[in-house]
């Protein structure tokens, strides 16, 4: 006989193996089109009783779903291959903005190079110049630069993790969080190919004037 509590852990099974598909999609997605190389970048999604995170030193275009690392409530692993070093980096969002489902992170190629280039301020590394990059991405704060893993970063990030949707990393590239692991990676293509228009222009644009900002704000809920 089924139990409403027998159904209720046959739907959490089916949401984490959805979720497991989901993320090897989107990282093959970005490893495909070099929004990450070799084995470089990470993502998660939230389960009811933990995390799922990509393992350690794993390349985001060969992964299988049950490679995928599960993390308890306590941060324990339970499954799947070893999770990433930046499990607490994840956490640290998860734990400061109980609305976000998914974190992305990845070395991509833009963005890094704007950190090397010099950001245009260091509380939002690009002027607002896209109306897509102000709806979807919004301001980006840079932080400063600390080896991969070091908990410094989840420190600082746990900080901003409720007013902005993500982070750049210096000399390592984005971390964007959002309702879904898909939405998040969206995001950071959004904010990637806005550094590269970025970078590309001789002549750099202004950034959209008051007017126009106040409109996106008031007509699509956009924030900076």
């Amino acid at each position: 006989m089924t139990t409403p509590k027998n159904q209720a852990g046959a739907g959490a099974m089916l949401k984490e193996q959805a979720l497991r598909e989901e993320i090897c999609e989107i990282g093959a997605s970005l490893h495909q089109r070099n929004y990450t190389v070799g084995a470089a970048g990470n993502i998660s999604a939230r389960l009811d009783d933990g995390w799922l995170i990509t393992p350690t030193d794993a390349c985001l275009g060969r992964m299988a779903p049950a490679q995928i690392a599960k993390v308890d409530l306590n941060g324990r692993w339970v499954s799947g291959d070893k999770p990433s070093k930046t499990l607490a980096l994840h956490r640290a969002i998860y734990d400061n903005n109980p609305q976000m489902q998914a974190v992305v992170h990845t070395h991509s190629t833009s963005l890094v190079a704007l950190t090397l280039a010099g950001v245009w301020h260091d509380s939002a590394v690009l002027p607002p110049i896209t109306p897509y990059q102000v709806m979807k991405v919004g301001r980006i704060p840079l932080i400063p630069y600390c080896r991969p893993g070091d908990p410094q970063v989840a420190q600082q990030v746990s900080l901003l993790a409720a007013s902005v949707r993500g982070v750049l990393l210096e000399r390592l590239g984005p971390v964007l969080w959002h309702e879904s692991v898909a939405q998040a990676a969206y995001a950071l293509e959004e904010l990637e190919e806005t550094a590269r228009l970025w970078l590309m222009a001789k002549d750099k644009p202004e950034p959209l004037g008051t007017e126009a900002l106040d409109e996106l704000y008031r007509v699509f809920g956009a924030r900076w």
